[in-house]
């Protein structure tokens, strides 16, 4: 993937964009000095570039009844490894999987998954992930409690 160029007013934009949900296209120009036409002209050719996704609502999980979050290690056997896009594509069916990464080191990805609770999350381990074919091994970290979580990117 390749990285678009971006100028200090388009890193103004985004970091308003990031931290102001909602904010328009006149209320960041008058914030950074340019005409509304100029700012939406900015953002449209970002949204192009794809720089920008949609703007996604983010909820709190806790209060829609999704108190647990797992990080899980999942080793793949020697012949999984070969197939890295079937474990891929089988875990972007299941909504509990918020994200999803292929790491180098001994575990071949992470996993960010959301419960209701334990039981909730035993369930999804046993009748989904761990049926998945190529699985050598999951080791589940168990979240006590958030430190920090930003959607802000550091630009």
């Amino acid at each position: 993937m390749q990285s678009i160029s971006l100028d200090q007013t388009d890193r103004k934009i985004l970091n308003l964009l990031q931290t102001n949900p909602g904010i328009n296209a006149t209320a960041i120009g008058e914030r950074i000095g340019l005409s509304q036409s100029a700012c939406w002209r900015r953002i449209q050719r970002m949204r192009e570039d794809g720089v920008i996704h949609d703007h996604p609502v983010i909820l709190d999980r806790e209060k829609v009844g999704l108190t647990t979050m797992v990080f899980a290690h999942v080793k793949l056997t020697s012949h999984g490894r070969s197939n890295l896009s079937s474990f891929a594509d089988a875990v972007q069916k299941y909504p509990e999987v918020m994200d999803c990464y292929v790491v180098l080191g001994n575990v071949d990805f992470l996993l960010r998954i959301v419960a209701e609770d334990i039981k909730a999350y035993e369930r999804f381990f046993f009748d989904k992930l761990s049926q998945l074919p190529g699985i050598q091994e999951v080791t589940s970290s168990i979240v006590l409690s958030d430190i920090k979580h930003s959607t802000i990117l550091p630009i």
